[in-house]
């Protein structure tokens, strides 16, 4: 499992480092509210692919995971609060 995740890493480095080398064009970006100043167009687009993950992950863990933790605590709050089924039949 280890040499699966670090040959996944290092897929991931060399195309970075490759989408970086064949874009080389200056760009400037405008967000409308600030400004940022000429970078690479490489730069510019690998900082956009981790914020669009960082932000898809984080609308995930509060859509799905969120709910289904508070769902699972207040199961395990109900279980621990129900008595125990008494024991029938022979005690082993």
């Amino acid at each position: 499992m280890r040499v699966i995740r670090l040959l996944i890493a290092l897929a991931c480095l060399a195309a970075g480092a490759i989408l970086g080398a064949l874009n080389r064009q200056i760009v400037s970006i405008d967000l409308g509210i600030g400004f940022v100043p000429a970078t690479s167009l490489g730069i510019a687009l690998i900082v956009a692919l981790l914020l669009g993950a960082l932000i898809g992950g984080l609308a995930i863990s509060a859509s799905v995971v969120l709910p289904l933790r508070r769902r699972l605590s207040r199961a395990e709050r109900a279980a621990s609060a129900a008595p125990a089924p008494p024991l029938t039949g022979p005690e082993v």
